[in-house]
């Protein structure tokens, strides 16, 4: 009977939090998208790799919003089953609340490993990709940023500049600084088209002029007609993975005397780096310990039942320390490498905080 009773709250707490963190993982998501619209409007990237690129960053929203939506799950569980009188059938079977309070510890250590997971593999793994994805597309969405007189440098070592655009979709006094290479040139055309289907992308220009500068030495000469190819260009989006997209066993691998320098292309275990790759490294693997001193201090609202004059009092106290506590666990990592003394108290904050929360719930729940 104990098991059933408990399985039960623990299917209500999972699916409220499953909702929950679904939907508000939408709201933020949808809102975060917003701001990667720029891929598209200013960065010359298509629909295609806009679309990719925030669907592979949901699993760090999902990350971020976890203990708050769990806190808010469990805090909302345990006020509805008290409101609607089913904690009093904990009590009535034997059930201690000393032992509901271990059973929902419990399941937050399984969560606290599932967040650890989250944050450590899958998210960075994800991240990684979409960079990835971003740095091998090409500009596809260049060509329908070309307007007149505006600069056009969304392509990395190209600027190109149209005086104006006439009603046949033809362009008039068209300027091009293209220093890709390692020998610049600029080109000036009076006319000029645009050439945009699947087998190619060139720009089309006519009656112009090339400044070649090859080490040193300028070389001008006019022509009728030439193609510039506009396929296969780079953005000038940022394309170096963060220390939040890289894989946890590489960051690690920098702490190890034996370090194999899996990095070749961008090297993370350099000592500018080092407090970054620390601060990570501590919220992949230390910061979830906070989700079981979320979850005894909401324990607390089951030592007085609704009919106690403070309820409403105590529950609004309850949620605004474990609220206070949120801000603390995200604030606090800012600060815990400033010092090996704030490292030590950021560290210790959190055993503190549950040793001593777990205490006094012990004391009261077993004189309630």
């Amino acid at each position: 009977m104990k098991k059933l009773i408990f399985r039960k709250f623990n299917q209500d707490t999972l699916r409220f939090f499953l909702t929950s963190i679904f939907i508000i993982g939408l709201i933020v998501w949808t809102l975060q998208a917003v701001n990667y619209f720029d891929f598209v409007t200013k960065d010359g990237h298509g629909l295609k790799v806009y679309f990719y690129f925030t669907f592979l960053n949901f699993p760090k929203i999902i990350h971020r919003i976890l203990p708050f939506v769990f806190f808010i799950s469990i805090f909302y569980t345990i006020k509805n089953y008290e409101i609607k009188n089913e904690l009093s059938i904990f009590w009535i079977n034997g059930i201690t609340k000393i032992s509901f309070a271990n059973k929902l510890v419990g399941l937050s250590i399984i969560l606290m490993f599932f967040q650890i997971f989250l944050g450590s593999f899958v998210s960075p793994k994800s991240q990684f990709k979409a960079r990835e994805y971003l740095k091998n597309s090409n500009i596809d969405f260049f060509t329908s940023l070309m307007k007149e007189g505006k600069f056009i440098n969304v392509a990395q070592g190209l600027t190109i500049f149209i005086n104006k655009k006439n009603d046949d979709g033809t362009y008039t006094d068209i300027f091009l600084d293209d220093s890709r290479g390692s020998n610049s040139k600029m080109i000036f055309s009076k006319n000029g088209n645009l050439v945009d289907n699947d087998i190619q992308k060139i720009f089309n220009l006519q009656n112009g002029k090339v400044i070649n500068n090859d080490k040193s030495k300028i070389n001008i000469f006019g022509f009728d007609a030439i193609d510039f190819n506009l396929k296969n260009l780079n953005s000038n989006t940022i394309t170096t993975p963060k220390i939040q997209e890289i894989d946890s066993i590489i960051l690690l691998s920098c702490f190890s005397i034996f370090n194999t320098k899996i990095f070749t292309e961008f090297d993370y275990c350099s000592e500018k780096l080092s407090k970054d790759r620390k601060q990570e490294l501590l919220k992949r693997f230390y910061k979830p310990i906070y989700i079981p001193v979320l979850t005894i201090l909401c324990c607390f609202m089951i030592i007085y039942s609704k009919s106690n004059i403070n309820y409403r009092k105590n529950s609004n106290i309850i949620f605004f320390i474990i609220f206070f506590l949120l801000i603390i666990s995200e604030a606090s990592l800012r600060y815990a490498l400033s010092t090996s003394y704030s490292l030590f108290i950021y560290l210790i904050i959190p055993l503190l905080f549950f040793i001593t929360a777990y205490l006094i719930f012990y004391r009261r729940a077993k004189y309630a």
